[in-house]
């Protein structure tokens, strides 16, 4: 693993073609407007700001945002589009990185809370959000539900994405919490592959690690477009607000 951690050159140079779905208006443009509408008047704070996928279309909605990223190579891709260089990114690990100022808005979107593979590390993301936020700001996270109820007994491997160029499974270890991703692609007549750890989470236990940092839960939907969250949702979008 290199200084970026999991997402160095190598991923950085592919991400946006290989995320191209997450990227399409239909998926960032409900996130935009959701995120702008909670963010207010205020600054926003992006942890895991990437190659700025949701960080530059909020800056164009007029929102100050500033970034936290662990990987150069990504902020590198960032800083290289329109109005990328615009965004003040901080070089460091989301889960303990401070930044200059208070911030209306705090946010983690796409599942990158699970880049953190320790409890310990959640938890200490959760303070570090609260410590950014304005009394009566909001953290944010999007996130998907452990897809648990996937697994027959005895297997822990559930695929993700099957194409005649691209593979992907989620290796689950139940007993520690943890998931491994592998992505198989062919480049160049070249199988490559990619397998990057997670922590999965769940709704409840995000819930207890907000009380930890003195954040209350607000709302809780199954999407960017604020539709009811049920026993049967694959994501969630969590909004816990720092009392006033």
């Amino acid at each position: 693993m290199s200084d970026d951690g999991y997402f160095g050159e190598r991923v950085a140079r592919h991400y946006d073609e290989s995320s191209n779905d997450m990227f399409a208006a239909a998926v960032v443009e409900p996130t935009v407007a959701c995120l702008a509408e909670l963010a207010g008047d205020g600054r926003a704070l992006e942890l895991g700001v990437g190659t700025g996928r949701i960080a530059l279309p909020l800056a164009r909605r007029g929102v100050p945002v500033a970034g936290v990223d662990l990987s150069r190579a990504m902020v590198r891709r960032l800083r290289a589009k329109p109005g990328g260089r615009d965004i003040a990114v901080t070089i460091g690990d989301f889960a303990t990185t401070r930044v200059d100022g208070s911030f209306s808005l705090v946010y983690l979107v796409f599942n990158t809370i699970m880049n953190l593979t320790t409890q310990a590390a959640q938890v200490a993301c959760f303070r570090n959000a609260a410590a950014h936020l304005e009394p009566g700001g909001c953290f944010v996270v999007e996130v998907a539900v452990p897809e648990l109820r996937r697994l027959p007994p005895g297997e822990t491997v559930v695929p993700f994405l099957v194409r005649d160029d691209r593979w992907g499974f989620d290796q689950y270890d139940v007993a520690n919490q943890g998931l491994v991703s592998h992505h198989l692609e062919v480049v160049g007549g070249h199988l490559e592959q990619l397998s990057i750890p997670f922590r999965y989470v769940w709704p409840a236990e995000l819930d207890l690690m907000a009380e930890l940092a003195s954040l209350r839960l607000r709302d809780r939907w199954a999407g960017w477009r604020r539709e009811p969250f049920t026993s049967d949702s694959r994501q969630h979008v969590s909004v816990w607000q720092k009392p006033t």
